[in-house]
């Protein structure tokens, strides 16, 4: 119960706190506070437009990005993996039952690495963890997803492991953990987007797993090289998803469900 309880919360709060639509109800607010010559409108509109500016004209959703993206660097190599656990997130579970057909979202990387790690590490279990991470699911999982696109991709078979029930990253873990079981000495890689990674490997070691971070789906480049060649819609995305995962961060760290406050390697 009060996990449920938690989820639906925290997709509320978000649904309203998103710095995106925060910002435009503050400019939106402003302006109607103007036209009623009520002079306190000018500083919520200020606030609100000046979010909007900032990423327009600075490279802000980079600099909040990259420090989590570059918190946990690849390996070179993978060397021996035992099994290789893949994140939900990158899959349209809603649309793909709508549609009838697999959909996936900007972090497919998270699936299509799945496939390649299968092909270098035969022996390795693969293993996608994700349900229905929202407050009105259908019918179908995340879980049913990627079956299909895996499936229609050869893998298949015995070695692929689809846990169905999780609904955040914290239960990514902790589910993920009871089902597999893993035995001391045996080496995991942990596949999620790159700027995900500091809050997904702080919930796997709470969870008692030590696990080594293989990051996907970067959004930056290091040096700032190209910071601002993405269009504004996607920089606004790139910004809210960064601001997201510190918000995340900060609350997981309060309900004792990450092992530190920002995970380091």
């Amino acid at each position: 119960m009060i996990e449920d309880t938690l989820f639906a919360a925290s997709k509320i709060f978000w649904l309203f706190a998103r710095p995106n639509t925060f910002a435009l109800f503050l400019a939106c607010l402003g302006g109607i506070a103007l036209i009623a010559r009520r002079r306190w409108g000018r500083w919520p509109l200020l606030l609100g437009l000046g979010w909007f500016v900032a990423v327009l004209l600075t490279p802000l959703p980079a600099w909040i990005t990259l420090p989590l993206e570059d918190r946990f660097p690849r390996p070179a190599e993978a060397g021996r993996v035992d099994g290789v656990i893949i994140l939900g997130g990158a899959v349209e579970q809603l649309l793909t039952e709508r549609r009838g057909i697999p959909a996936l979202n900007g972090a497919a990387e998270r699936m299509t690495e799945a496939v390649t790690l299968a092909r270098l590490h035969p022996e390795a279990r693969i293993v996608f963890t994700g349900g229905q991470g929202t407050l009105a699911p259908g019918q179908m999982t995340e879980a049913d997803v990627a079956r299909q696109i895996w499936a229609g991709m050869g893998l298949d078979g015995p070695r692929v492991i689809l846990e169905s029930e999780a609904r955040n990253t914290w239960e990514n873990a902790t589910l993920t953990h009871a089902l597999i079981q893993p035995k001391a000495g045996e080496r995991w890689l942990l596949v999620t987007s790159a700027s995900h990674m500091p809050r997904s490997i702080g919930c796997f070691r709470r969870a008692g797993w030590e696990i080594t971070a293989w990051p996907v789906n970067y959004s930056t480049s290091p040096g700032g090289q190209g910071w601002f060649d993405p269009p504004f819609s996607f920089r606004l995305g790139q910004a809210e998803w960064a601001i997201r995962e510190y918000v995340g961060l900060i609350a997981y760290r309060l309900l004792g469900r990450t092992s530190a406050l920002f995970p380091a390697p």
